[in-house]
């Protein structure tokens, strides 16, 4: 049977530590009880678990032998900030398909009172990606950065930096997308899309510019569909 995996709050030698809310749904709804086996992602490793001590908000574990643990897709994504609930979702399921780091941006269309509010939700979104990640079984969630504006966001380094536009004609995602990519950077646009000066800019910082085919998409759906599409091909 295929043992769940925490990602660990604090590891010290052969010991590790769930801690606060995280401990406290171990305990409370998955009934938590010394002597239970888990999977212990450590940061570097993943090893497994044995519950040695249970207390309120906190849970130990002794670790004993590392396992395999599948490598995140080295998949970055430059998130227009939407709607929070939508985009919830979104950090949530890009981060199952195994992106690495999502950074999310204030676009000229991003909603003003979400663009202010950001900030505050960041906290937020990383335990979204920290429990989406032990659902998934990765060993680390993605990074999730504080907001950027586009003209911060434009100087980004990566092997491959595409850009999501619905006004490209002409080239597909999957083909602009190298498989011997050691790391590709993608831009999906706010809700209305991009405006026509930030994709110059993009242009003239020399990213590429690339569709995911004839039908608008939400920005959700172009971002779980852009991972899955860059994901397939890298074959990470």
């Amino acid at each position: 049977m295929t043992r769940r995996r925490w990602i660990a709050d604090e590891v010290s030698g052969n010991q590790a530590v769930l801690i606060g809310e995280h401990a406290d749904h171990l305990i409370r709804v998955l009934r938590a009880r010394v002597g239970q086996e888990f999977d212990i992602a450590t940061g570097a490793t993943v090893r497994a678990g044995r519950i040695v001590t249970i207390e309120p908000d906190r849970v130990e574990f002794e670790l004993g032998e590392e396992v395999p643990a599948a490598k995140a897709a080295n998949i970055s994504l430059l998130l227009s900030i939407f709607k929070f609930d939508r985009m919830e979702w979104a950090i949530e399921k890009c981060t199952e398909l195994g992106v690495a780091r999502i950074i999310p941006l204030i676009a000229r269309r991003t909603d003003a009172h979400l663009a202010s509010a950001a900030a505050k939700r960041v906290e937020r979104w990383r335990k979204i990606a920290v429990q989406a990640s032990e659902q998934s079984r990765r060993a680390i969630p993605p990074q999730i950065d504080a907001p950027l504006k586009l003209k911060q966001a434009l100087s980004l380094t990566a092997d491959s930096r595409i850009v999501l536009a619905e006004s490209e004609q002409q080239t597909l995602l999957r083909d602009v997308i190298a498989a011997d990519s050691r790391e590709l950077l993608l831009a999906i646009g706010p809700e209305g899309g991009w405006a026509e000066d930030e994709l110059q800019e993009f242009q003239a910082a020399g990213w590429t510019s690339a569709s995911l085919g004839r039908t608008i998409l939400r920005a959700e759906t172009a971002a779980i569909a852009a991972t899955a599409i860059a994901k397939s091909i890298l074959a990470t």
